[in-house]
């Protein structure tokens, strides 16, 4: 007896042609990471986000809508001043959500870290032409130092810098001005009990321009001044710690009639971590023409011998802020190396 299965006659042996394939319970068609073009997706300016959800405003018709991430971008997102591509509803109605699929090539991009350490970059607003940087003339008192953070990141973005300084009824900002005085950069001043808008009207115009400061400074003051049905919320100063309450929580884009402002929560620090080294020498603009005098591998500090910088001091050529000015942005150097 033989324990060989033998087929009876009319049998025939089974092979890999009986074996049934199960159907794919999702679709028959094989999975692929190629995702679709979109070629024919609206347009659309995003211009805020709140809890995952993005306010974009369509670019042909001007309809605001609410719309979700494609989940290929969640990692990488877009940020308020994008161009999107849209999918899905767009037509605005209560309830509905288009989808973004795409981000549009950026013209410029406004970042900071979280420490001068930190290499990880944050994007803060996309596309802006120019930056506003608010500063207090008092309550809180205002800091050089940060003005030239600001700068530095404006000069690496490729943003037009304007100084904006407010509450000047309480304090004459000549002193703090005299930092500035010699870098070619627009200077408005505004009060804390009347607002005189012509000059920064003049300069928001036909441009996308992005508000930055230290809370408490009276920027969301401003935003509500210069686009009244912003309604931003205003805070005050803390008396002891001299220190303003957040108020701004998030970034949004305000159309004006002519251009736009994008206002931003204020912060306390503004890290460089991201920035190129030849960028922040070179947004210290009065003294670029003497930093390239240098000889060649100075590193510019304080132990560098026979730096430009330390002889135009000694000679009086960089003005009498000089000191303080060479003092700034070697402090910048030193905590970014």
């Amino acid at each position: 007896m033989s324990w060989l299965y033998e087929p009876e006659p009319g049998e025939h042996d089974l092979d890999e042609t009986d074996v049934r394939v199960r159907p794919n319970p999702k679709g028959n068609k094989p999975r692929t990471k190629i995702r679709p073009e979109h070629d024919g997706a609206a347009l659309g300016l995003l211009v805020g986000v709140d809890k995952n959800r993005y306010q974009v405003l369509l670019l042909d018709s001007q309809i605001q809508l609410n719309a979700t991430l494609a989940k290929e971008l969640r990692t990488d997102g877009p940020v308020v001043g994008d161009v999107v591509a849209l999918t899905g509803n767009i037509t605005g109605e209560d309830g509905g959500l288009a989808r973004i699929v795409r981000i549009e090539p950026r013209k410029t991009l406004l970042r900071r870290s979280a420490d001068d350490s930190d290499q990880v970059e944050r994007v803060i607003v996309a596309n802006a032409s120019q930056i506003l940087i608010v500063i207090a003339a008092a309550n809180p008192e205002p800091r050089t130092r940060l003005v030239d953070r600001y700068l530095a990141a404006a000069f690496d973005a490729g943003l037009k810098p304007i100084i904006c300084v407010t509450k000047t009824d309480l304090q004459d900002p000549t002193e703090f001005l005299a930092s500035f005085a010699g870098l070619s950069i627009p200077v408005v001043q505004t009060r804390s009990d009347e607002f005189e808008l012509g000059k920064l009207q003049e300069l928001l115009a036909g441009e996308v321009t992005v508000f930055v400061g230290h809370s408490g400074v009276g920027k969301s003051t401003l935003v509500n001044a210069i686009a009244p049905s912003a309604n931003r919320a205003v805070g005050v100063v803390n008396d002891v710690t001299g220190r303003g309450r957040q108020t701004t929580t998030s970034v949004r884009a305000i159309k004006l009639l002519k251009g736009w402002i994008i206002d931003t929560p204020g912060i306390r620090s503004f890290g460089l971590g991201h920035i190129d080294p030849k960028n922040l020498l070179r947004s210290f603009e009065d003294l670029w023409e003497t930093i390239r005098s240098c000889p060649r591998g100075c590193t510019h500090l304080a132990d560098s011998p026979d730096c430009a910088l330390d002889e135009a001091i000694a000679s009086g050529a960089l003005g009498p802020q000089a000191e303080s000015r060479v003092d700034s942005l070697r402090r910048l150097m030193t905590s970014l190396s």
